[in-house]
């Protein structure tokens, strides 16, 4: 999803089902995946609270955000 949110400690992964890679790079610079391939995968752990907006270097217009909240 776009947006999503999770409880710390959860760990993330991404994986790209497309033919065209793509990164997972936080605006802040915090986490950055190299160039996904296709089925290629991703993972992180968000071990604080906070928001945690991210981007694909390759098309940036593909954007995400993940809020880390205590349930």
């Amino acid at each position: 999803p776009k947006e999503i949110t999770v409880a710390p400690g959860t760990r993330i992964v991404w994986t790209n089902h497309d033919e065209i890679p793509h990164t997972v790079t936080a605006a802040d610079k915090a986490f950055d995946s190299k160039a996904l391939d296709t089925n290629d995968r991703f993972e992180h752990t968000f071990a604080a609270e906070g928001d945690y907006a991210y981007l694909c270097t390759v098309h940036p217009f593909m954007t995400g955000i993940v809020h880390v909240r205590k349930q």
